[in-house]
């Protein structure tokens, strides 16, 4: 069902609405002049059933955009290559995104790749014993898949505390798991790696959140989303305990964390290298 007729299926039910202003600055910094390197981006989000773009720009300083694509998970990708011999690149998103209150089930399969597809595990989401562990730790007597999944989140929620710089983004799920500490990120690869365990396709989703609390951020936000059988993709956000709803702005999805990260890419020489970001999420009346 093509994303327009989603938003008329979703309106028809609600009239929650929520505009959202999003900055969001990426500044490398070098020691030295950089002779190569290739960023790909992903940082533009997509009008789809929960949400409407209404404008989006993104602007580069000390390199250039060499093109854009979507990707096999119907991502929005831009390559940006920093300019010879520069030590810096800053990358600066900016726009404003209308989202909707979902309370219908509207997350049926988008872009290419099916629902089964996403029971895959990758190097960050293969389950060893600590997501065994995890997973027979878990009530056996529910039956139903939402109520399931959502006990899984709580539970990934209460083993692995919110805590900054234990981990990294090569920390894989067993080890988040093993170290008892992490961020978003490192919650919704245990959550992957278990709910897939149980026989639930899940997939990773980047994009943003609307603080209560603040409106500077240092990071866009992550979690999961599991396939439902009846009800389609729903989601999860293990960090803070709740599914998403009109707070929340969705940009790429993904097997993992590599499929949907916000910038990687490769460059050439033994630069040191450091990595600044802000990002602003608030709410702006019509």
């Amino acid at each position: 069902m093509p994303w327009e007729a989603r938003l008329k299926r979703i309106t028809a039910f609600t009239d929650s609405r929520m505009r959202l202003s999003i900055s969001h600055l990426t500044k490398y910094e070098y020691d030295k002049p950089v002779h190569y390197a290739l960023q790909q981006v992903r940082l533009t989000p997509k009008s789809q059933a929960s949400q409407n773009v209404l404008t989006w720009d993104m602007t580069v300083e000390g390199g250039r955009k060499e093109l854009e694509l979507t990707d096999q998970h119907n991502n929005l990708v831009t390559l940006i290559s920093l300019a010879e011999e520069r030590s810096e690149i800053s990358i600066h998103c900016r726009g404003e995104v209308e989202t909707i209150e979902q309370n219908v089930p509207s997350g049926w399969p988008d872009g290419y790749t099916p629902p089964w597809y996403f029971k895959r595990s990758t190097a960050l989401t293969t389950p060893g014993e600590e997501i065994h562990d995890l997973v027979k730790s878990l009530a056996d007597d529910v039956r139903d898949d939402l109520t399931r999944l959502h006990s899984l989140s709580s539970l990934v929620a209460k083993t692995v505390s919110y805590t900054k710089g234990r981990t990294n983004p090569q920390t894989t799920a067993e080890d988040a798991l093993g170290i008892g500490h992490g961020v978003c990120q490192d919650h919704t690869h245990v959550f992957l790696s278990a709910a897939r365990l149980l026989g639930f396709p899940a997939r990773y989703v980047s994009g943003y959140l609307m603080m209560d609390d603040r409106v500077e951020q240092d990071a866009s936000h992550a979690w999961a989303e599991a396939w439902i059988d009846g009800t389609g993709w729903t989601g999860f956000d293990v960090s803070n305990g709740v599914s998403p709803d009109e707070r929340y702005v969705r940009v790429a999805t993904g097997l993992d964390y590599k499929d949907a990260a916000p910038v990687s890419g490769i460059r050439t020489g033994d630069a040191r290298e450091s990595l600044t970001v802000t990002v602003r999420v608030q709410r702006k009346d019509p």
